[in-house]
């Protein structure tokens, strides 16, 4: 018999996620405090009338929060990692080709 250790991130009775580790069950947990606080500052807004979509574009926002901290310059993006690309090798197939090489 096993032991399996889970944790649970409920709100208002009800069930949302289960994660194996508690770090990302806080993280979850986290960014639903934030779509909540984004709905109750969505819901301040005449433009959204519909709950559904008010709730469907807090969730995207608070998943988004590293990119919506930098469009409102609260962040600074990281530097693009510049990927090394490999030169290609000229394989001569031709004897023009291995004339010019």
């Amino acid at each position: 018999m096993a032991v399996i250790v889970k944790y649970v991130v409920e709100r208002n009775g009800e069930e949302k996620m289960t994660f194996t580790s508690k770090s990302e069950a806080d993280a979850y947990d986290k960014m639903l405090d934030m779509a909540d606080e984004m709905f109750t500052l969505l819901s301040e807004s005449e433009l959204f009338e519909d709950e559904a979509k008010q709730e469907e574009l807090s969730m995207f926002l608070a998943q988004k929060r590293e990119e919506v901290l930098i469009a409102l310059g609260a962040k600074k993006a990281k530097p693009a990692t510049k990927k090394k690309v490999a030169k290609p090798e000229v394989v001569a197939d031709t004897p023009e080709q291995e004339d010019a090489a």
